[in-house]
């Protein structure tokens, strides 16, 4: 003879029973559920995402930026050791570290930002971005006052043609 068979909601009630029976509270249901959090708000694609007019629309709100706000307050004398490009968009790694410090930007000092914001800017975002923009090994290196010059990316070996053939 077997014995019969318990269903999953057979075995769910069973413990709902068991949890009435020990519940210090005299049986009161429980509290609902905490509300789902709020959507994530989503904001612009970082620019090394972006491609054709997309690409084009935020580089140019960059360069706008760049030339009226950020190189007029914070552009400091170029130096061999404080380089900086005339071209900086010819330089993909300005680019993205000039992006980063735009929407940073947008965030910590527009509308509804707390008044804190600027500071939080100028410490967390302003100072390490141009330490790394104008560093003489950073990406603006051989590039002189008024003159762009091209950097080589250090060589990369193609590791999908070298793929390993198992543990060492």
């Amino acid at each position: 003879m077997t014995s019969p068979t318990r269903t999953g909601n057979d075995h769910d009630r069973e413990l709902l029973d068991e949890a009435d029976q020990h519940r210090d509270d005299g049986g009161a249901p429980p509290p609902p559920p905490p509300p789902p959090p709020p959507p994530r708000k989503v904001g612009p694609r970082f620019i090394l995402y972006q491609s054709g007019d997309e690409f084009t629309h935020t580089l140019n709100r960059l360069a706008a930026w760049v030339h009226r706000l950020l190189i007029p307050v914070y552009g400091r004398e170029v130096s061999s050791t404080a380089p900086w490009c005339p071209e900086w968009w010819r330089h993909p790694e300005a680019v993205a570290l000039l992006h980063g410090l735009f929407l940073a930007w947008e965030l910590l000092t527009g509308a509804g930002s707390d008044p804190t914001g600027p500071a939080v800017w100028h410490r967390d975002f302003l100072g390490p971005t141009m330490a790394a923009l104008r560093d003489p090994s950073g990406p603006f290196a051989g590039c002189k006052p008024g003159a762009h010059r091209e950097k080589q990316p250090p060589p990369v070996v193609d590791r999908t043609s070298q793929a390993p053939t198992g543990p060492r």
